[in-house]
């Protein structure tokens, strides 16, 4: 033990002796020098003019369709309502209440615009609800709004999953949580599918609170049955004077149960629940001053400040954003779209490290920063093969010790196109095992997951690629993208055979209606997605680390 020592004792000694030596030699590092190889040629079109015209022609079909999606979900209840919750009510619109909220205004990130559209029920815009991520007092917050001015802020099935999704990512992502409540509660037609999944935002509310993710509600309007709970859970509850009221059943029903008749101010205003129930925290003269109120709360949290994005260092693209809708192809060729030509239009600088260049080739790995933040990015090139998943599991896992947040440009094939009927059994069960490792990694990563279906979201490689049922921190598609479990054509055809509906005319309707609901559109509306961004938004897409 004692020679052990001695001999410890001798290297430090060398050690020591070497380093004081060589630290004569100052080495000065170059700060001006930028990280990552510059995609320079990897960037370049390819393809001729006449093509690119064409394909920024298609791409700007699928925008149109967006923007008249998006004219409807911006629209609310209708000139009517809105005259009537404005004047008569005397209420501000949500997107006023959020504007008075937040700091800026063109720094909210709203989620799903378009939820609630083209319902069997009919249409319910923004989903009845407006949700969204901003910086309040330099704090990101998710804000969740409810839409007084479409049928008094009733709340529908596509509701409660968007207030669902809003508080998922809330508890992803531990930022606080504001509700501005102004609802009548549960769409009574459509109960049967509201009661029995509705007590969960409760029950999420409850969880957000355990977890020490602060809450707060300011009460607006009305906030009735169950809704009174979403106060009351809160960590502060702000309440408006006259049309704020918290009550589990309003005046009609005290009237049917009991004869007396009562105002909602008298039942559950302000006075009421500031001065004798204590259930809410803070009066409030008006909505303005309940907002002003609600920013000062965030400023009470001791939550730091989130960084703020003027002070990273960052270089725009040296490829322009706007030339991605002409490399983009017809659905048909999703599988020719080039990723580093993507890339190169996303990163800064237009600068990607490529990690295990050589191997795997049909799945592009690799670092680079977008808005100074570093991002480990995994595109598809094609299929994910057994190359493809062990490179894309080693990449993940080497993510999550890094800390570095993994970004997902999907564009999947359909894997079982690519199965042979002459390859063996071995074969095939060691390229599931090796996607199931990859699926496995995903699933189970520590670190923010962003993913963005830019073609095809096709097969069991979706999940693999981040979709939703990995459970990513968010969720967008670019307007052309499709979601399906394999080729719309393909489906159409398994299905025609298993129905016996092979004529031509049974065939084109099928394959319309699985087009329709494989569309990024139609996901938005039903809420399989988190909204749709256009490429030249991509880049303005925040990475927030819990």
């Amino acid at each position: 033990m004692q020679l052990l020592r001695q001999s410890l004792q001798k290297c430090a000694a060398l050690n020591t002796r070497y380093f004081s030596a060589s630290s004569s030699k100052k080495f000065t590092p170059n700060t001006n020098e930028k990280p990552f190889k510059v995609l320079q040629s990897e960037g370049e079109i390819t393809i001729d003019l006449e093509s690119f015209k064409k394909n920024e022609q298609h791409f700007a079909k699928y925008v149109e369709t967006l923007k008249q999606a998006e004219e409807i979900a911006k629209a609310g209840g209708g000139e009517k309502s809105i005259e009537r919750h404005v004047k008569r009510h005397r209420k501000l619109m949500i997107t006023d209440r959020v504007k008075l909220l937040v700091d800026d205004i063109d720094d909210f990130m709203e989620l799903s615009l378009t939820a609630g559209i083209g319902m069997e029920y009919g249409h319910v815009p923004r989903g009845s609800t407006l949700t969204g991520i901003g910086k309040v007092r330099g704090r990101y917050c998710i804000i969740l709004a409810n839409d007084g001015a479409f049928k008094g802020g009733a709340v529908y099935p596509i509701t409660l999953k968007k207030q669902l999704r809003a508080q998922e990512i809330a508890e992803q992502n531990r930022l606080p949580c504001i509700y501005l409540v102004d609802s009548a509660g549960a769409f009574l037609p459509l109960q049967s599918e509201i009661f029995n999944l509705g007590g969960r935002s409760f029950f999420n509310e409850a969880v957000l609170g355990a977890a020490k993710i602060p809450q707060m509600a300011i009460v607006c309007g009305s906030c009735t049955a169950g809704g009174a709970y979403v106060p009351t859970m809160a960590d502060d509850a702000v309440i408006v004077k006259k049309t704020g009221t918290i009550f589990l059943a309003g005046p009609p029903l005290v009237k049917a149960a009991l004869g007396e008749i009562i105002s909602p101010e008298d039942l559950g205003g302000a006075i009421v629940h500031c001065g004798t129930s204590g259930c809410t925290d803070y009066f409030a003269e008006d909505e303005t001053a309940a907002l002003q109120l609600g920013r000062d709360i965030v400023s009470s949290l001791n939550v730091a400040c989130n960084e703020e994005k003027e002070f990273l260092d960052y270089d725009e693209p040296v490829f322009d954003v706007n030339e991605i809708p002409g490399i983009i192809p017809h659905p048909d060729c999703y599988s020719e779209i080039n990723m580093f030509q993507i890339i190169a239009r996303l990163v800064d600088g237009s600068r990607f490290h490529e990690f295990k260049a050589m191997f795997g080739p049909c799945l592009v790995t690799g670092f680079a920063h977008i808005e100074g933040h570093l991002v480990g990015i995994l595109a598809n090139m094609g299929g994910i093969g057994e190359a493809e998943a062990a490179k894309g599991t080693h990449f993940v896992l080497t993510c999550c010790e890094r800390d570095i947040p993994l970004l997902f440009l999907q564009n999947t094939t359909d894997e079982t196109e690519n199965i042979d009927e002459r390859d063996n059994v071995l074969q095939q069960s060691l390229s599931m095992k090796l996607q199931a490792r990859m699926l496995a990694a995903v699933s189970c990563a520590s670190v923010p997951k962003l993913t963005v279906i830019i073609g095809n979201g096709i097969g069991t490689s979706h999940y693999i690629m981040g979709g939703r049922a990995v459970s990513p921190n968010f969720l967008f598609a670019w307007p052309n993208a499709r979601v399906s479990i394999m080729e719309p054509q393909k489906l159409a055809a398994d299905i025609a055979q298993e129905s016996d509906q092979r004529n031509d005319d049974a065939m084109a309707k099928l394959t319309e209606r699985i087009e329709r609901e494989s569309s990024a559109i139609y996901g938005s509306y039903h809420m399989l997605n988190d909204g749709i961004i256009l490429p030249q938004e991509t880049r303005k897409v925040d990475f927030i680390s819990p």
